[in-house]
């Protein structure tokens, strides 16, 4: 296995392993277990596996992961914070109430651990005073769940009692998955991208965020043209609004956008599906199948660590 398997490599490996097809089952499993080379039985609901793979085993799976952070507790409470939502730099050293120099050296070390990467805007704001911290964000899908829900909660797991983790699991799960499946969704826009500008190739796609605005992803052709999508999870179908918003965020940070992507989850209501706008293309929760399509035994990565 390559030192630094993409997300995407990652899924499709976890998909074929588990002999998952659905896309949306297999993402689900996938933001909890995903990149520890577990077999997976997704006919048993997540919370029973969960109890039985990670809970029931929490001191042999902590004592595997201080081997990485050496029970230091700058690293864990950085490594907690970004599990749980806070991604920049800038703000994760406040919320944990730690120094610039110490919060890099926390962050330069666990990158090398291969425990989290650097998330860079694609391109730099225009204005200098708008420039924002780095966003950081967790290489491994097990890691980040394993410092979200189960390391704030070591006191209570550790004695076998489990309903402070039920508890908080309970109102986390639900969106969970929305920064792995946002991360996905770049996988999805560069197979677009890829079928469509043959001839002027991305040669960067990621993310865009300043200190006023954060744009979920942008990509940058070779001849210098730039992509703007955005992602919406709402149980209902996408309204006009959801364009007009994105375009005005690209408009406050100066970027000059030929063509938007929106995907929805739940898809499109007639007025956007009708739009004249012929420079954008809509995608719905449907179209991420695509990215487990022809699922094979070259899928399958090999990881060294230990299986529960």
């Amino acid at each position: 296995m390559s030192k630094h398997p993409t997300l995407l490599q990652h899924f499709r490996s976890f998909a074929y392993q588990n002999h998952i097809k659905d896309y949306d089952k297999a993402l689900q499993y996938f933001a909890v277990f995903g990149a520890t080379g577990w077999d997976i039985d997704s006919s048993i609901d997540i919370d029973t596996l969960i109890k039985e793979k990670i809970l029931c085993n929490y001191e042999s799976l902590h004592n595997s992961i201080t081997r990485y952070t050496h029970n230091n507790p700058v690293y864990h409470q950085l490594l907690s914070a970004i599990a749980l939502g806070t991604e920049y730099e800038h703000d994760i050293f406040q919320k944990i109430r730690v120094g610039k120099d110490r919060g890099e050296e926390a962050v330069d070390y666990l990158e090398k651990k291969s425990l989290l990467r650097f998330d860079i805007s694609v391109i730099e704001p225009s204005d200098v005073n708008s420039i924002k911290s780095d966003r950081i964000i967790f290489r491994l899908p097990f890691m980040r769940f394993w410092f979200a829900m189960v390391s704030p909660y070591y006191k209570s797991i550790s004695d076998g009692d489990f309903r402070e983790f039920l508890e908080k699991w309970h109102h986390a799960k639900g969106n969970f998955h929305i920064l792995l499946n946002n991360l996905l969704i770049r996988e999805l826009a560069k197979e677009n991208f890829y079928k469509r500008l043959k001839d002027d190739k991305i040669t960067s796609l990621g993310s865009y965020y300043d200190k006023k605005t954060n744009i979920e992803i942008l990509a940058v052709s070779k001849s210098g043209k730039m992509f703007a999508g955005e992602c919406k999870y709402s149980k209902n179908p996408a309204t006009i609004n959801m364009l007009n918003l994105l375009k005005e965020k690209c408009e406050k940070s100066a970027l000059n956008i030929s063509e938007y992507m929106l995907f929805s989850k739940n898809g499109f209501l007639p007025e956007v599906l009708n739009s004249k706008d012929k420079n954008v293309t809509l995608c719905s929760g449907e179209d991420l199948s695509i990215l487990l399509n022809d699922l094979n035994k070259n899928d399958l990565l090999t990881y060294s660590n230990r299986k529960y």
